[in-house]
């Protein structure tokens, strides 16, 4: 099918969102960009150059370091999908850390970090053939995108999924703890100032709290081709 389409994938944290985009961006051979690497790219970026002291994030100073961060992505063979690279340096491990759980809804915040990066987004969507998941990709990066999706589920189902994820990479964190920051973070990004989380009217829900991968993605798969047809 020649036809090609943008599609945003917006919701809560740890609903699957990622791994649901790339699937679908696979199965139609769209491009995927995972938009919340980049802001935890950022993130990272905050705490290595100590720009937060005693949890408190600067942000005047981080603004000022923004010309000196460029992010991108390359496929990486061994995983097959596409690892968060900051000034040409592989980091997509350290970016999935709980520390920089804790701060990326902050960093998020920022308007001039929110503009640096949506201005990016935008110029990777020009040609559409698009999968893009995050917070504000229906919202404000690709508003007239011809597919919105909203993913969301139980705050403890997202919690508990995060943790085993945490547990399986070594980290050593309680249940208790991921489920503080999977609230706390619904919190930041559904009242922030700039580009708030919100469920768009056109968006369709998908609540992933009872369905499996599979169920995830053959709905996912169905609304596309919907969306192609029309």
């Amino acid at each position: 099918m020649s036809k090609k389409i943008t599609i945003a994938i917006d919701g809560h944290s740890s609903t699957g969102k990622s791994t649901a985009a790339k699937q679908l961006a696979v199965k139609l051979q769209y491009v995927y960009v995972d938009t919340g690497a980049m802001y935890r790219a950022v993130s990272f970026y905050a705490l290595r150059e100590n720009l937060i002291a005693s949890g408190k994030l600067d942000h005047k100073k981080l603004i000022e370091h923004l010309p000196n961060i460029k992010i991108s992505f390359s496929y990486n063979k061994d995983t097959d999908r596409a690892d968060v690279y900051l000034n040409g340096e592989n980091i997509e491990k350290q970016i999935r850390t709980l520390e920089v759980s804790g701060i990326v809804s902050k960093v998020a915040e920022i308007s001039e970090v929110r503009a640096k990066l949506v201005e990016q987004q935008q110029a990777m969507g020009t040609e559409k053939g698009i999968v893009m998941d995050g917070r504000d990709i229906g919202s404000v990066v690709f508003p007239d995108a011809e597919l919105k999706v909203f993913m969301t589920a139980a705050p403890e189902v997202r919690a508990q999924r995060r943790y085993a994820e945490l547990l399986e990479r070594g980290d050593d964190v309680s249940l208790e703890e991921v489920l503080e920051n999977v609230i706390g973070r619904d919190h930041i990004d559904s009242t922030r100032e700039d580009s708030p989380l919100i469920q768009l009217p056109e968006a369709k829900l998908l609540d992933t709290s009872k369905m499996t991968r599979e169920q995830q993605f053959e709905l996912l798969v169905s609304w596309a081709e919907e969306a192609l047809l029309d």
